[in-house]
């Protein structure tokens, strides 16, 4: 009789162990699935753009509607982007004009900062900018935005060292004063 109450509560034990260990699994299953989802509906973009198609002037164009008072809109709003050694890629702005009148801007991105581990030179920085370094005459009414944005395009030859570059862009409005501070974009090059 002993015997028989104690194989019964050995299998009881035994069944309750197994049954916490699948909640276990389980658990932490949906907490691992829950936490990829989250990543990938909340996470901010790095991923360098090659051209300006809908979903990004849509994109922009929501960027700034949750502040009407921005005047630049820089895609990926990260204001950071990675871009393989070989490959091309980019980031997109837009301008709003604040002013009570029409505006006349120009624009010129530039390096700012390279990486004290990097063994790249600034011309060699400068030179993987190969669209819209510049741009000149770019008309705003008043109050709008830009009606298409711009897209800056890099291309990182397989020869180029990894490393991070920071660069600048400068709007000037038509007088040459700063129309807003510089904003930084961070290339990584992978």
């Amino acid at each position: 009789m002993r015997n028989l109450k104690f194989s019964k509560s050995k299998r009881g034990a035994m069944e309750l162990s197994v049954g916490t260990i699948v909640v276990f699994v389980l658990a932490m299953s949906v907490l691992v699935l829950g936490i990829f989802l989250v990543q990938k509906i909340f996470g901010v973009s790095t991923t360098a753009i090659d051209g300006i198609d809908q979903s990004i002037k849509d994109e922009i164009s929501k960027l700034f509607s949750q502040d009407e008072s921005k005047q630049i809109v820089v895609y990926p709003a990260s204001r950071s982007i990675s871009i393989k050694q070989g490959d091309s890629g980019g980031f997109g702005f837009s301008l709003r004009n604040i002013e009570n009148l029409d505006e006349t801007f120009s624009y010129s991105v530039s390096v700012m900062e390279i990486s004290s581990n990097c063994q790249i030179a600034e011309t060699e920085a400068e030179s993987l900018l190969i669209l819209g370094k510049i741009g000149t005459d770019i008309s705003i009414p008043s109050g709008q935005t830009l009606e298409n944005p711009i897209l800056v395009k890099f291309d990182v030859p397989k020869s180029t060292p990894l490393c991070d570059i920071r660069y600048g862009l400068n709007v000037k409005d038509k007088s040459g004063d700063a129309y807003i501070p510089v904003v930084t974009i961070d290339l990584e090059i992978k």
